[in-house]
């Protein structure tokens, strides 16, 4: 078996925010860097921060503070962030946003008197969401795109990362195989430090917001070359996924500044049903509340025709929906639903993964070499990610990311260990069998198993007979998973990529349905009908794990560490009613 070969100083794996800033801030400190970005899309056509409708949260306002950031962020997060990844989310938002368009030209939505416009977002003290109407992604991931082609970064569109490799100690990342999409060879890049920026992507489930080019995949090869993963339990579910019966695109946002300027929720019954689980917030409530708040009507038998509940902005009056949703109008239109004039219907649909790689404020995590940013890493967000928050975390870590690896590599000028090779032709030999079977399972029908069984079994509500069924099933598909057939050639081979993408999904659903056991008790994203409430005496820790030698994940408890504020200090903030930025 012939394998490419390629050398690098530094390997991006994923090309959405964090990937991007994580380029631009390595090159711009270093240019001799040799920096080679590797993506499953084509390059500025694919990704979660593409997809960012609402916005980007930063202090720009003087009657705004990181202070009041940072506990608007360990609020939401129920306390078990990592407060100095926090901290450095809120402290860095700022300049991070300023480069962004001094540097790198996005340019987003102004004030009459030219400051830059925020919005009112759920769960905030004041209206501090940067955006571009409500196509914010678009405008970030072009810019950026053109300022990667401008520094002439090379990027391999169209290969998609199967598996880290690391030294024959298993201590140090060395790089990365990689699978060629387009000929289905694999590829072998040697680097002296990895990024993994691939973006979580929880399509795991039955509805699901993310594009169908994302699968969990770095989550998966992090939990497999053995990093410390923390808080896989918590997985959002965003409020607000269009319900479109037959459509590939089922569960695709309706985003949460719709909420924040006034949008109501109404059961099947009519009734602004928030008035019962949040009067003081109503609709401006978390997302966690707002997606559990919405499943226990439709659980209760007050769903509306369609399945789920209504979300009505025609209130606003249609040229206020039309001119500041535009790309929301146009969607619903496109599915025979009017935004800006009547009801649309929306069920919770799973977002985003709040756990992921253990990291410090500079990216490094537990393994040598291995950098992780963006949302395949855990601890910013803790147990809910506030909305205006995650572009926000992509572009602020990536930015980290990319000057931490500029400092690692000048410091570092050591030899770059090789790959295990025996273990580089294990993979590529595992990854091969399913072409060459001539029966065998069908991989679409194990695919649409386990999103069932995440649904309906470790989704927005869950419990312990649930849980343990989960974990089962997921035993029993990960075993067929390993007599799957798929039929043609290597090259753009459909089946083949969903039997890739479903290792994946098999690993990632370990982690959470065996971290969810471990947290009995309501925190969050993550609820527990079992133990519906939130148990600051017992459970202020975090669920972290590592894979162990059965393939299984195995479980530590991890104190939370308030080294910025303390318990009480968290538990006693109130969020006062949001300060409108004029």
């Amino acid at each position: 078996m012939t394998i490419e070969k390629i050398h690098a100083d530094v390997l991006i794996i994923g090309m959405g925010g964090a990937g991007q800033l994580a380029a631009l801030n390595a090159f711009d400190a270093d240019p001799s860097l040799k920096i080679l970005i590797v993506c499953k899309a084509l390059k500025g056509k694919g990704g979660c921060t593409r997809m960012v409708q609402g916005g980007f949260n930063a202090v720009l306002n003087d009657d705004d503070s990181h202070e009041m950031h940072l506990m608007d962020t360990l609020k939401g997060g129920q306390y078990i962030n990592d407060q100095d990844l926090a901290k450095t989310l809120v402290e860095q938002a700022t300049p991070t946003i300023k480069e962004m368009e001094t540097l790198y030209g996005c340019f987003f939505d102004r004030n009459p008197n030219g400051t830059i416009h925020q919005k009112a977002f759920a769960g905030q003290s004041f209206d501090r969401t940067v955006h571009k109407g409500d196509l914010t992604g678009i405008e970030i991931i072009s810019r950026t795109t053109e300022q990667i082609m401008k520094r002439r970064i090379p990027v391999l569109e169209e290969h998609r990362a199967l598996d880290l490799l690391t030294d024959a100690q298993g201590r140090q990342v060395v790089g990365a195989l990689l699978l060629n999409m387009r000929n289905g060879a694999f590829v072998q890049v040697q680097a002296r430090a990895t990024l993994v920026a691939t973006g979580g992507g929880p399509t795991q489930y039955r509805f699901h917001a993310p594009g169908p080019e994302k699968s969990v995949d770095g989550l998966g090869m992090l939990y497999r070359s053995g990093v410390r993963m923390r808080d896989m339990e918590m997985v959002q579910f965003h409020p607000t996924g269009m319900i479109i019966p037959g459509s590939v695109v089922a569960g695709a946002l309706l985003e949460e500044g719709l909420r924040g300027c006034g949008a109501y929720m109404l059961n099947g019954n009519g009734e602004r049903f928030m008035a019962n689980y949040d009067p003081a917030r109503m609709e401006r409530t978390t997302r966690d509340v707002m997606s559990r708040s919405s499943y226990l009507e439709m659980q209760a038998g007050r769903a509306c025709a369609e399945g789920g509940v209504h979300i009505v902005a025609a209130h606003l009056g249609p040229e206020f929906v039309e001119k500041n949703f535009p790309g929301m109008a146009a969607r619903c239109r496109q599915f025979k639903y009017d935004l800006a004039r009547g009801k649309v219907p929306v069920s919770p649909t799973a977002h985003y993964v709040m756990g992921g790689a253990q990291i410090d404020k500079d990216c490094h995590t537990t393994l040598e070499r291995l950098f992780v940013a963006g949302e395949d890493a855990g601890g910013v967000h803790g147990a809910n990610r506030l909305g205006g928050n995650g572009v926000c975390d992509s572009c602020v870590f990536g930015r980290q990311a990319g000057k931490s690896i500029a400092r690692f590599l000048t410091a570092e000028r050591g030899a770059v260990p090789h790959p295990d090779a025996a273990r580089v032709a294990e993979l590529c030999a595992r990854y091969e069998r399913p072409l060459e079977r001539s029966s065998g399972e069908r991989v679409f029908v194990l695919r649409d198993q386990i999103r069932e069984t995440n649904w309906n079994k470790v989704g927005v509500t869950r419990r312990e007979q649930d849980l343990s069924e989960a974990i089962a099933e997921f035993e029993a598909i990960a075993e067929a998973c390993e007599t799957v057939s798929v039929e043609g050639h290597a090259a753009y081979n459909m089946p083949w990529q969903t039997y890739i993408d479903l290792l994946n999904m098999i690993d990632v659903s370990r982690m959470v349905a065996t971290s969810a056991q471990e947290r009995k008790e309501q925190r969050g994203a993550h609820f527990r009908i079992d133990y519906p409430e939130q148990n600051d005496e017992q459970y202020l820790f975090n669920v972290t794990l590592t894979r162990g030698a059965d393939g299984r994940p195995a479980i530590v408890r991890q104190p939370v560490a308030f080294v910025h504020k303390s318990l009480a200090e968290c538990q006693q903030y109130s969020k006062r009613p949001p300060k409108v930025n004029k």
